[in-house]
């Protein structure tokens, strides 16, 4: 005999698969770093890293955009936006940051982002939030602090300051942008198409920012260090392209649909406690008592933002900008 499923449980199974591929992500995400940082040191400039992860990924999403051609008219602004916020301005604005402020204080202060969706939902959209929600990002970014220990550099810059929020109001677009039409149902944009487009869009204006014809292709063919081991340099960008960033933001953008920007914005905090941890284990970065005290801070803090969440339906204030949405399965293409 059947077992008749109840609609709380769905959505719960739901609002549990989107927290797991939001984890995904941050983990994906998180792990960026400790690939990129060894082809640094190595000899590549910072800006062109960041080229060659997005503008590889747009290869290998080449074709899905292909595929979802007609994107192209029916969601341009879309597209545009996706690209030139959550991929290029974010990457950008970050690594510039570095350039002139410590790379906690900049982490910290991209990592502000869940905190600004949690002001677009209340102020913009002016939707109502529950008090748990905003005690989670609180404590999240109050964790956050600790896991960069921002403490440990304070050599402000004012310009670096400004670079290091641009790159959180961007990534504020990327968790906004990619919730655009979960709730659209037919008419809604596939993900996988928006995220191909936006990493074309992401790489053409990047080219024109990193100059890739002055890198030295050469650290490619030969190896770099991870902790002593010496690793091929290709290997680290492939991992930096298909996990980094394919997997992460096809994943982030999933989770996106069927959490909502702002729970899955505190989630993904974590890829600062998750960078931190596999630089511990990598590349021989110690993680002090702080770090460790902070990083279950953001874990609780991500825990008390999404269980705040209310069912799909619910009269409640929102923790999320909206009611729990689920991912359109319809393609796009032409």
């Amino acid at each position: 005999m059947p077992v008749r499923t109840s609609g709380s449980s769905v959505s719960g199974r739901g609002r549990g698969v989107g927290l797991g591929l939001a984890l995904l992500s941050a983990v994906a995400f998180g792990g960026s770093g400790v690939a990129a940082k060894p082809l640094i040191e190595a000899g590549l400039d910072p800006l062109h890293v960041v080229w060659l992860r997005v503008a590889g990924a747009a290869l290998v999403m080449l074709p899905l955009a292909v595929r979802h051609r007609a994107l192209l008219r029916r969601r341009p602004g879309l597209l545009a936006g996706f690209g030139l916020l959550a991929v290029a301005g974010v990457q950008a604005c970050y690594f510039a940051a570095l350039s002139r402020i410590p790379v906690g204080v900049a982490l910290l202060i991209e990592y502000l982002a869940p905190a600004l969706v949690l002001g677009w939902v209340r102020f913009v959209q002016k939707r109502p939030v529950t008090r748990a929600a905003a005690v989670g990002v609180v404590l999240a970014v109050g964790g956050l602090a600790c896991v960069v220990e921002v403490w440990s550099g304070l050599g402000f810059d004012a310009l670096g300051l400004l670079l290091a929020l641009g790159a959180a109001c961007c990534q504020v677009g990327y968790f906004v942008l990619s919730d655009q039409g979960g709730d659209a149902g037919d008419e809604a944009p596939d993900p996988l198409g928006v995220i191909a487009y936006g990493l074309l869009v992401g790489a053409a204006v990047l080219t024109v920012v990193a100059r890739p014809w002055t890198m030295d292709w050469s650290v490619l063919q030969g190896t770099a260090g991870m902790d002593g081991r010496p690793v091929a340099a290709v290997v680290l960008l492939a991992w930096i392209v298909l996990v980094a960033t394919v997997a992460a933001y096809v994943t982030g953008v999933v989770s996106v649909r069927r959490l909502s920007p702002q729970v899955a914005g505190v989630v993904a905090c974590l890829e600062a406690v998750i960078a931190t941890v596999l630089a511990w284990v990598l590349l021989g970065e110690h993680l002090s008592v702080p770090q460790i005290a902070g990083g279950a801070i953001v874990l609780a803090g991500a825990f008390i933002a999404q269980s705040s969440t209310p069912a799909k339906g619910s009269a409640q204030p929102v923790a999320s900008g909206g009611p729990e949405r689920e991912l359109s399965g319809r393609g796009t293409s032409a």
